[in-house]
């Protein structure tokens, strides 16, 4: 599957909202409804990356099934990116980002769909706001917890890509990129995440890393059905990570995907949005 080009991309294109966080960071959200839309869907992009990289997702088949909204999260895309640490260090100010979206765009119990990095981010929104406006939760590659059985050897490529010294981080971030995929992307897709990753400033992978990630008490709290899709190949976070998800919280369905790294929702498309919209057609 590949993502549509020209006069489709164009078809596909979805509506840009900018909303405000209560701490005063802009974001800018994206609504891909279709006239055939149904449930609604928010994904989440991971560590320096962008709304971008679900565009197989947006520009396909599922954007017409279901009700998909993306986002930049702050300091990514063509959201602010304020400078100071603190604004990346405070899970309440992610919980509170997730939850203006889900305010912002009026929707309604909508599955959360969280990539790599994003799993703190929804869990930092499932701690302090509970789950009781949403629908279900989707952990794609997702973190947990920062157990060192579950963090995969291209994961130290993150510390790099913020290093003071922009080759140094430059050459990380496009290292960290071939390392997402188990096969090489072709040319200009790893050249078009490549820029994608560009968007975000040294100071803010600072930042990001390093943040607590204790969540087995509110994985264990969780009363909405739980998804973990994971690639068998994942160089960046280990399958193991799924599996610790999974044992937290009850009921938990788990899908690994041989011969697929970090991406399944790239390297797989056509499985991850059939297996999505399933779940989102299960439940409640």
């Amino acid at each position: 599957m590949s993502p549509p080009d020209g006069a489709a991309a164009s078809a596909a294109a979805g509506r840009t909202v900018t909303l405000t966080t209560p701490d005063g960071v802009r974001l800018a959200v994206q609504d891909w409804r279709r006239p055939s839309s149904g449930r609604d869907v928010l994904l989440i992009h991971g560590f320096s990356q962008s709304h971008q990289c679900w565009r197989r997702q947006t520009g396909g088949a599922l954007a017409a099934r279901l009700r998909l909204v993306t986002y930049d999260n702050r300091g990514h895309g063509g959201s602010a990116k304020p400078a100071e640490a603190g604004a990346y260090r405070d899970p309440a100010l992610w919980a509170d980002e997730v939850r203006t979206v889900i305010d912002g765009m009026a929707l309604r119990r909508p599955i959360l769909v969280a990539w790599s990095y994003a799993g703190r981010i929804v869990l930092d929104y499932l701690t302090r706001h509970g789950d009781g406006a949403i629908g279900g939760l989707v952990m794609v590659g997702a973190t947990s917890t920062l157990a060192p059985a579950c963090v995969g050897p291209a994961a130290v490529l993150m510390g790099a890509m913020g290093h003071e010294d922009r080759a140094t981080a430059d050459a990380a971030a496009a290292d960290f990129i071939d390392r997402c995929t188990h096969l090489p992307l072709p040319a200009v897709e790893a050249e078009a995440m490549r820029s994608h990753t560009a968007l975000t400033p040294q100071e803010v992978r600072r930042a990001l890393a390093g943040r607590p990630a204790d969540y087995d008490a509110t994985l264990r709290a969780l009363r909405v059905p739980v998804l973990a899709i994971h690639g068998e190949e994942d160089a960046v976070i280990r399958p193991a990570m799924a599996e610790h998800t999974v044992r937290q919280a009850a009921g938990a369905g788990l899908r690994l995907y041989p011969d697929v790294g970090h991406m399944p929702f790239w390297e797989a498309a056509d499985r991850f949005d059939a297996e999505l919209a399933a779940f989102a057609d299960a439940c409640p």
